[in-house]
């Protein structure tokens, strides 16, 4: 009988470990943006490559300050896609929204229509839950075919509560007011007028 019940006890076993494994968490920073529809026909175009991020933040799983100098790595808490995706998706959606254009990146756009070329390196990606959520990042925007650029850095940290949620809501907020941010510029320099920072 014990032959009999012996790998039945370790099936049973094995499926219980498996069925108490907490579950995991993902999250989007584009997710719930609301975004303005684009005009019919666009005065100007924009183009995002993608966005740079620290190497510490190139995971799927939230990287979390929790003490001066120590950071934990979070398994069941994630991004849907890796960090650099999640802010270049979200920021793209921000500046276009406010614009009313179209991110055309690797798109072909009509014949002598604007194109600004947005590039964006994050330095600077913190979360502490229940404290803040920052990034600090250097931005420039470039009319394709000029010369010109416009590089500028913006500083974006925003109080949060307690939670995950109320975290991601944080770095979602902090990549509006940056892509408000660039959008400011686009704008500006679209419109002839001498921008700055």
């Amino acid at each position: 009988m014990m032959r009999v019940f012996g790998p039945v006890m370790v099936a049973v076993l094995v499926l219980g470990g498996c069925a108490s494994s907490p579950p995991e968490h993902f999250y989007s920073l584009s997710n719930g943006l609301g975004v303005a529809a684009p005009t019919a026909r666009a005065a100007y175009y924009i183009e995002m490559p993608a966005v740079t991020v620290p190497k510490q933040v190139t995971r799927n799983q939230l990287l979390v300050t929790t003490g001066e100098g120590r950071m934990d790595l979070l398994e069941q808490e994630r991004w849907a896609a890796p960090p650099a995706a999640e802010i270049g998706q979200a920021l793209s959606l921000a500046v276009s929204g406010e614009l009313g254009t179209i991110d055309a990146f690797r798109t072909p756009v009509p014949e002598n229509a604007p194109v600004y070329r947005i590039s964006t390196n994050v330095q600077r990606f913190e979360s502490a839950p229940g404290r803040y959520a920052l990034i600090d990042a250097v931005w420039s925007v470039r009319l394709v075919g000029s010369t010109q650029v416009l590089t500028c850095r913006s500083v974006a940290q925003e109080m949060v509560g307690a939670g995950y949620d109320a975290l991601v809501a944080g770095h979602r907020r902090a990549v509006v007011r940056i892509g408000s941010d660039i959008a400011k510029a686009v704008r500006a320099l679209a419109a002839g007028e001498k921008s700055g920072c």
